[in-house]
């Protein structure tokens, strides 16, 4: 174990496996080794201004040229200065008008069986004109904020790139939040349109997320029409000269819609995510640099070529949706898979059957539904020919060493390479990650930067940590995908990101880096544990529990403690193995062995579920607030599930 220092997080996880890129894989890959990885990352360096300009002219359409590449006013940034682009133009356009017009965009798979559609290019070209269209005609027009509440159909990217397409600017909200959040996010961006659906499809039930809408729009005074896609049939109630069905609106519109000239620097979409304090915060996002950046890292990450068969499962309400659905996918032309229901439904196959209808050969991931994979058997997935897969990707949080090993051997059959990526809603698109074809992996590492990307770790005295200490993760100089500030708050953008530290963003990421250079992601900075000095980080406690056999997902935290300052504790849930003291006592001893005494956990809590964010993120907030035994007092307006909260606090209680 690393020894300890001030402001410096120990390293107690000792990971050692390494998996090269497979011969057969580097020779076909676009970057094809550790040596042309090393010259592309050492170009964007030696003139990273230089690089993102002959990236900006290569990769994207411009009706006007820009006359500057970087304008940085610390901490607002300005990329592409003078230059008119569009990102729907170059999601659909561009690709229409070089003959790929007939190429799949879209393979649409319904939860309910058989409901399935198939959207090529041309396709999606005309529905997002004739949406457009139907947008002017209700008087939206450039700047304005339109809000999105709808389940995962087509028509959510249809509405997305249509709202690109004139220059309003979207703010996509999960069709699983509440009429509270909805209104918060209508009113913080001041929204003049929603749309919604009639319902979707999750898990076998029939959301009614209209009358979700309808509650939130009781409560957001600057929303004038409410445009609902008819999905369910179920006839919602709708409000006079307010609501408008999907298809009446474009009944009688052309469906021609030029593409709108748009400023590099124009707003493209607000994402809320969740703060710390009561108040979500609204991530901004510009249209030339965002495109760029999402464009280019989905080509480098996924090593993509014409005849891959992608999909991502996220959610378009989550930034992953909106670069790694739409926005990087679509300006590179892909074909992609989208599903709208649950892994698990109706049987817990569902993604496997997937892959093997549509010979998925790039599947983009969470760690939380890997383990939950892992939980329900690998039964599973030996009913299934998953064979057509030749790369897999991680997002969301860390993944467990473990969790990554049972992905790469069980779903890739220990032939494809996992691109396990680290990035954030503030970042626009992918920051660290292996490049497949050059890029040994290591199981939990995000391992290098991407070209242009300079990270640092820094201890609480802002010098740099030596190799295997843990730090705060810094990012030195702006890159195009970067957020331009939170909406209406620049005040809070600067506190948050930049006052802490000089002249570099703050991820709010503990990592450290090892001594090949790869960088590891320790959790939140909030989420290190202090036990008696030693600052222990808890992906790595967490990772030690999820290597015990019976351990099918775990979270561990920090609670007050008289003697040590802080205590461990831990939240686990098992695979099929009773909850019993002897149990809890062979957890103990597994992390002894695994890390040593000083982590071994002071209390261990057995839980059928834990607290997770609408994108399968843990809360670890809240649990050190049950860990601590006090009411938690933060925004909790992305918890998936209330009742699992109710359950731990109970628990805790008697």
């Amino acid at each position: 174990m690393s020894e300890s220092s001030p402001g410096k997080i120990s390293n107690v996880l000792n990971e050692t496996r390494v998996f090269p890129p497979s011969e057969a894989f580097a020779k076909n890959a676009a970057i094809g080794s550790m040596a042309a990885y090393e010259a592309l990352y050492a170009e964007s360096l030696a003139d990273t201004e230089g690089f993102w300009e002959k990236q900006a002219k290569e990769h994207l359409h411009w009706f006007e040229p820009f006359h500057k590449t970087l304008e940085w006013d610390e901490p607002f940034a300005k990329w592409f200065v003078g230059g008119k682009t569009n990102v729907s133009y170059n999601c659909l356009d561009a690709h229409v008008l070089a003959g790929r017009g007939q190429r799949v965009a879209l393979y649409w798979e319904g939860e309910p069986a058989g409901d399935r559609r198939t959207i090529t290019y041309a396709d999606l070209l005309r529905d997002v004109s004739l949406f457009a269209n139907g947008l002017k005609k209700l008087g939206i027009k450039k700047g304005d904020r339109v809000s999105i509440y709808m389940p995962m159909v087509p028509e959510l990217a249809v509405a997305m790139l249509a709202c690109a397409r004139i220059g309003a600017i979207h703010s996509v909200i999960f069709g699983g939040f509440s009429a509270e959040a909805i209104a918060d996010r209508n009113n913080d961006a001041k929204a003049k349109l929603l749309i919604t659906s009639d319902g979707g499809w999750r898990r076998g039930k029939a959301l009614a997320l209209k009358a979700t809408a309808d509650e939130a729009l009781a409560k957001s005074p600057t929303v004038e029409h409410c445009i609902v896609l008819n999905r369910l049939n179920n006839n919602p109630p709708m409000v006079e000269c307010r609501d408008i069905w999907w298809h009446d609106l474009i009944s009688d519109v052309p469906a021609d819609c030029p593409a709108e000239p748009l400023d590099s620097e124009d707003s493209l979409f607000i994402l809320y995510t969740s703060g710390s304090t009561g108040k979500p915060k609204g991530i901004r996002h510009t249209t030339a640099g965002y495109n760029l950046y999402a464009k280019r890292t989905f080509e480098w990450v996924f090593d993509h070529r014409a005849e891959d068969i992608f999909w991502c499962t996220a959610d378009c309400g989550w930034i992953t949706g909106h670069s790694y659905i739409v926005y990087g996918p679509m300006s590179a032309g892909a074909t992609q898979v989208m599903y709208e229901g649950a892994p698990n439904w109706p049987e817990e196959d569902r993604f496997w059957e997937i892959i093997e209808r549509y010979k998925v050969s790039i599947l983009y991931t969470a760690p939380t539904a890997i383990r939950a994979f892992i939980k329900w058997g690998d039964h599973h997935v030996d009913k299934h020919d998953l064979s057509s897969l030749r790369l897999l990707g991680s997002v969301g949080e860390g993944i467990n060493p473990e969790a990554w090993m049972w992905y790469y051997e069980k779903i890739g059959g220990g032939r494809c390479p996992i691109v396990d990526t680290w990035w954030q809603t503030e970042t626009g698109g992918i920051m660290m990650s292996p490049l497949p074809g050059a890029i040994p992996c290591k199981p939990g590492s995000c391992t290098r930067p991407l070209p242009g990307i300079i990270p640092r770790v820094l201890d609480d005295s802002l010098a740099e940590v030596g190799t295997n200490h843990g730090g705060m993760l810094c990012i030195e100089k702006p890159w195009p995908g970067m957020l331009r500030g939170i909406w209406g708050d620049d005040a809070r953008y600067q506190d948050q990101y930049w006052k802490l530290v000089p002249h570099m963003y703050l991820t709010g990421d503990n990592a450290r880096q090892d001594e090949d250079g790869y960088f590891w992601i320790m959790g939140r900075i909030d989420d290190v544990i202090n036990v008696s000095g030693h600052r222990l980080s808890t992906i790595e406690v967490e990772s030690a529990l999820v290597s015990h056999p019976a351990v099918a997902e775990a979270a561990a935290v920090g609670r007050p403690d008289e003697i040590k300052g802080q205590a461990i504790a831990v939240f686990v849930t098992l695979k099929n193995h009773e909850p019993t003291d002897a149990m809890r006592d062979a957890l103990k001893k597994h992390v002894r062995k695994e890390i040593g005494a000083l982590a071994v956990p002071d209390d261990v809590r057995f839980t059928s579920s834990l607290p997770k964010t609408r994108s399968g993120k843990i809360m670890r907030r809240l649990l050190r607030d049950i860990a601590a035994g006090k009411e938690g007092t933060g925004d909790t307006s992305t918890l998936e599930d209330y009742s699992v909260l109710v359950r731990l606090r109970n628990d805790d209680e008697s």
